[in-house]
């Protein structure tokens, strides 16, 4: 016990500006936001601790200011930066209708030659590649596997 109270005492600005780099460091691998937040109160923990040294000058102030300004921008990235952690919604009649195509059924419209062609889906010829899977040729069923702009990537069905 003498050893973790001595490892607390020990405790710098360096430190907490070190955590938060190394959560900063995993945010980027994970992706979820949350050690966004958690990296931000180590980055206010460690600013405060030097502007502050009379309130946050002992490591149990620190310690419970890092807690507590943890504990609030992750609610408050739960909530209020909620918006961030969603994919961005494509609606099929106003934005990219390529994209919404994908995982539809169509036919060859035509030999594909170096891997472009053309397909028919619905009523609608759209220029397309392929991306994989066996030669297309005319008339064989193709899947749209993606978009490029307004050309289609297929696969053979």
């Amino acid at each position: 016990m003498d050893t973790v109270l001595h490892l607390l005492q020990a405790v710098t600005i360096w430190h907490w500006l070190g955590l938060g780099i190394l959560l900063l460091t995993l945010e980027v691998a994970v992706g979820t936001f949350d050690l966004l937040w958690v990296a931000v109160a180590a980055f206010t923990t460690a600013l405060l601790s030097l502007v502050v040294p009379q309130l946050f000058g002992a490591w149990q102030g620190q310690l419970i200011l890092f807690a507590v300004v943890a504990a609030a921008f992750v609610a408050m990235g739960r909530t209020f930066f909620k918006g961030m952690r969603r994919p961005p919604f494509i609606h099929p009649k106003t934005d990219d209708v390529a994209v919404a195509m994908i995982g539809l059924h169509g036919r060859a419209a035509g030999r594909f030659e170096a891997g472009a062609g053309q397909v028919k889906i619905a009523d609608t010829i759209w220029p397309a590649v392929q991306v994989g899977g066996r030669p297309i040729v005319d008339g064989d069923d193709v899947v749209v596997a993606g978009s490029d702009g307004a050309t289609l990537k297929v696969t053979a069905a």
